[in-house]
């Protein structure tokens, strides 16, 4: 295998782990989104009176 292909092969591969790597970073972002969604979504539906008085005579 001469130089050039080498150095083709690997200018290939280093895209391929550059294009992995930019495609993983979107997909966390995104979950880290509808996490944040998901957790702002559940605080706006808590009662704040919920579990303030506790019926101990029952």
């Amino acid at each position: 295998m001469s130089i050039a292909a080498m150095s083709v092969g690997m200018h290939q591969a280093q895209v391929q782990q550059n294009l992995g790597v930019a495609v993983l970073k979107e997909a966390m972002d995104s979950s880290e989104q509808g996490l944040e969604t998901m957790l702002s979504s559940m605080t706006e539906s808590l009662d704040p009176n919920l579990g303030t008085m506790i019926d101990v005579l029952a």
